[in-house]
This record gives structure tokens, C-alpha cells and sequence, in this order.
């Protein structure tokens, strides 16, 4: 299992351009120097691999050319091969480069990328939510019970899980991010339009 090293991933996803971050402006060379620091953490020679995980649209989108997100990127493969202890491998390589027993991991609970908590909050946390997936669920059994295949195109694109993340009610940075992301004014609005469309798939079954 490949993990994300959040912090990490989280500087190039979002505080690449954020002028009050104090590390700003990060540079591939600076990046480059905090991955060959990581080995610091670490002793008996064990080598070590950083997930720096993030979203396509992280290039372009969020951080957009003018940030100089591209110039970054470009320049951050020069900056790593300058560094005799760290390099690049592809993720079907790490079973022939790991030099030391995997740890066992263990997951009593469902975990995700989202949020402070990394947890199924930015989906399922307020009453809108629940009740919008409570809903969704009731319907989509009653549309697979009845054999409505005509109906199970619509229901599945409205299983998409950014409906229920439209609807979160967090606020501070979280609630920053849902409202980036999300089409709405507001989360209730997200909810009454997602309410409707399950009315419309109830009348028609």
C-alpha cells in the first residue's frame, strides 16, 4: 500500500500560491531540499518513498500558469537528479526497491484525502447528507427491486459522491475548499436541487 505524504502532497495542491503561506514562493529546488531531508527521519539505511499524491486539476486549476505551477514542475526532475540520495520510481518498481519488511497497517474505519479529519465527514456528516444518501439508497434498491433499467443510467450519475459533498455545512478551511468545488450558493441549495431529482425518480417509478 502506497501512502500519500499529505503535508507534502497539500504544498504543491494548495499553498503553491498562497502568498501569507511563509514558505512562499516554493521553488523545485527548495522542494527538492525538503525530500533529501526526509532521510534525516529515519536510521539503518532503510529507503524511504514519498506519495505525493493530488488531483489532475491541481495544474492549471487551482493553481493556475500564472503561478508558475508548470515552470515548478519543469525544473523539479533537474533538482531531484542533482541529489545523490533521493530519486524517482515508478510504482510497480518499489517491491524490487524496498530493503525492508513492509509494516502491517490496519483500517478499523473508512479514511480519505478529504478534509482535516481524512475521514467520510466531507460526505456524510450533517443531517442534508445523511437524509439525501439515506434517500438516494431507498430508491436505487426500489429501481434495481422493479427492474427499471431505463432509470439506473440517471440514479447511478446521481450516486457520484460530490452531490453529497456539495451539501457540507463545514466551516474554516474545509469549508473553503467544498466551496470552491461546488456550483451552489449554498449547501442548502445543493440539497434541495439533489431532493428534487430523487422526487423525479420517485414519480417515476
Amino acid at each position: 500500500m502506497l501512502l500519500k505524504y499529505y503535508s507534502l502532497s497539500d504544498d504543491i495542491a494548495f499553498r503553491f500560491s498562497n502568498r501569507d503561506w511563509p514558505e512562499f514562493p516554493l521553488t523545485a529546488e527548495k522542494f527538492a531540499g525538503w525530500l533529501d531531508n526526509l532521510k534525516n527521519v529515519e536510521k539503518g539505511n532503510k529507503n524511504l518513498f514519498v506519495n505525493l499524491f493530488m488531483d489532475y486539476e491541481t495544474f492549471g486549476e487551482h493553481q493556475w500558469s500564472e503561478t508558475g505551477i508548470f515552470d515548478f514542475m519543469k525544473h523539479m526532475p533537474e533538482n531531484v537528479f542533482r541529489r545523490r540520495n533521493i530519486s524517482f520510481a515508478w510504482p510497480s518498481e518499489v517491491m524490487d526497491i524496498v530493503n525492508y519488511d513492509p509494516e502491517v497497517l490496519s483500517f478499523p474505519y473508512a479514511v480519505s484525502w478529504a478534509d482535516m479529519e481524512r475521514d467520510l465527514s466531507a460526505w456524510l456528516d450533517n443531517d442534508l447528507q445523511k437524509n439525501a444518501s439515506d434517500t438516494f439508497y431507498e430508491i436505487f434498491g426500489l429501481i434495481k427491486e422493479k427492474q427499471r433499467h431505463d432509470l439506473l443510467e440517471t440514479a447511478r450519475r446521481l450516486s457520484t459522491s460530490d452531490h453529497y459533498y456539495y451539501m457540507s455545512t463545514k466551516y474554516f478551511q474545509d469549508g473553503d475548499v467544498h466551496k470552491y468545488f461546488s456550483p451552489y450558493q449554498t449547501p442548502y441549495q445543493a440539497y434541495i436541487y439533489f431532493m428534487n431529482a430523487m422526487a423525479f425518480l420517485r414519480e417515476q417509478l
